[in-house]
């Protein structure tokens, strides 16, 4: 039994003895492994904060590398302490306090760095999404615009219908069908009157035809312009600049588009429609009579005709209008930020790069306790090597020596 315990104690013995050569093996070129992840990030950091600061010549560039070598220093500084002191706790309560540390310290470095290393890998491309996102809120807002002008010129038609109804009353009086006597009198000049302003409006309504054309044509031209200021080459601030420009020359456009439905004017018109005097009768006697009850028929026709051409005015004039669209420039940092959840893989890369010693700590911390798992029940004697032993040997030579 003695001897199956010391071997169980010699074998974990062993292992600790091995795992301690790794670690040793391993501490040779771990430093400079961590000199290069912190170099790595303050380069990335350098990328990231030069977008931030106005470009002021060689003063910005002495912050930028300031700043990125105060993260680099900070943070080789930070894991050289977690990875030689948190393995090395042995109480629970040193342990549990170092990685508070660390999850403070882990923080730190993102607020300082990572976000600025993710600004670095996906800056441009942030920004491209913005100005994507804005383009389509341009042409829903173009698109929009255009079905409400599109809409009022379709009351062409029914005013066109309007007016030939009123043509057709004209010629049918003219010929005594309505009244019973032909001729051109008062009937006749009131419907002949309502059929002028009626072609008056879709005159001007058709006059309107080419100028929304027009627009939505050089709309369409905008908008793909400024798919092109997105997707093109050369440096983003400049696309952006000139994106800008574009997309105030959409927006009054769309504010043309919008002042050009006719809607508004034919609803103020059918006022005018509905308001007319009422001739003198040239009629005598019972064809007198005839005359007043035929203008009324024919003030009633005109005031239905009238409720119709407002209510589909009115309908027009209650669309829903496009919503004020306005670019907003944002820098990268912000746009990275802003849209961090297209991003996400530039993210993990900008925080790993950052983090990955935190990996390395907790392995050491792992091993550590295994090769001190490992010692528990053994001797110093069994933990002495055969160097340690030399060593012992020769400091103990040296003190019998001095007795004599």
């Amino acid at each position: 039994m003695v001897n199956s315990d010391s071997s169980t104690v010699n074998q974990k013995l062993d292992t600790s003895n091995e795992l301690q050569n790794h670690l040793k093996w391993l501490d040779t070129f771990t430093p400079a492994a961590l000199g290069v992840l912190s170099t790595a990030s303050g380069i990335y950091t350098y990328l990231g904060v030069s977008t931030l600061l106005d470009n002021t010549g060689i003063l910005s560039v002495v912050a930028a590398v300031a700043y990125s070598t105060a993260v680099s220093v900070g943070i080789f500084v930070f894991w050289s302490y977690l990875l030689r002191l948190l393995p090395s706790m042995s109480t629970t309560k040193g342990y549990l306090g170092l990685s508070l540390a660390g999850v403070i310290g882990s923080c730190a470095i993102i607020a300082m760095s990572s976000w600025l290393n993710a600004t670095a890998l996906a800056g441009s491309a942030a920004v491209e999404q913005h100005l994507g996102k804005t383009i389509m809120e341009y042409q829903k807002g173009l698109e929009r615009a255009h079905k409400i002008a599109i809409s009022a010129q379709s009351l062409k038609e029914e005013v066109k219908r309007s007016a030939r109804t009123f043509e057709d009353l004209a010629e049918q009086e003219k010929d005594g069908d309505l009244s019973g006597r032909g001729g051109e009198g008062s009937i006749y000049a009131v419907l002949l009157q309502k059929r002028d302003e009626l072609e008056e409006i879709q005159k001007t309504i058709e006059e309107n035809d080419q100028k929304i054309r027009n627009y939505f044509k050089d709309g369409t031209e905008l908008i793909t312009k400024m798919q092109t200021f997105k997707s093109g080459s050369g440096p983003i601030d400049l696309r952006s600049l000139k994106f800008s420009e574009a997309s105030i020359e959409l927006s009054g456009i769309i504010n043309g588009l919008l002042q050009s439905s006719q809607a508004a004017m034919v609803f103020r018109a059918m006022d005018d429609l509905e308001s007319f005097i009422i001739p003198d009768l040239d009629g005598t006697g019972d064809f007198k009579e005839t005359q007043a009850d035929l203008i009324e028929d024919v003030k009633e026709k005109i005031s239905n005709r009238a409720k119709v051409l407002r209510e589909a005015a009115r309908e027009i004039m209650e669309m829903d209008k496009p919503k004020d669209t306005v670019y907003t420039s944002i820098s990268s940092a912000d746009a990275v930020i802003i849209y961090a959840e297209n991003f996400y893989p530039q993210w993990a890369g900008a925080i790993a790069i950052d983090l990955l010693p935190a990996i390395l700590v907790f392995i050491l911390a792992i091993t550590q306790s295994v090769i001190r798992g490992g010692r528990e029940g053994s001797f110093v004697e069994d933990r002495m090597t055969v160097s340690e032993l030399k060593i012992a040997m020769r400091a103990l030579k040296d003190v019998e020596k001095h007795k004599d």
